[in-house]
């Protein structure tokens, strides 16, 4: 079974979202602005969700961890939670 470690920022709007992805784009490290604003537990841990298969996640996630580039922050992602910034740090298939 394919598994994949990510990290992510959860938000309550779209709007805060795409301005952090900015802030990330411009070279804002992602670690430090999961715990800033993030609003999941795992803010505390720089967003790092750990590793995980099919399924254990919302299929939102799904979709874009199973398949996005490693690496490369995806987003916003719309789930039941709010926004999300993702970016998968590792994959195996």
């Amino acid at each position: 079974m394919p598994t994949a470690a990510a990290r992510h920022i959860l938000v309550s709007t779209e709007e805060e979202c795409q301005a952090l992805k900015d802030q990330i784009e411009g070279g804002a490290d992602f670690a430090n602005l999961a715990k800033k604003h993030s609003s999941c537990p795992s803010g505390k841990e720089g967003g790092d969700l750990g590793e995980f298969g099919p399924g254990q996640m919302v299929p939102e996630f799904d979709s874009v961890v199973f398949s996005a580039e490693l690496g490369a922050v995806q987003g916003p992602v719309k789930t039941q939670f709010g926004y999300h910034l993702l970016e998968v740090t590792s994959r195996t298939e």
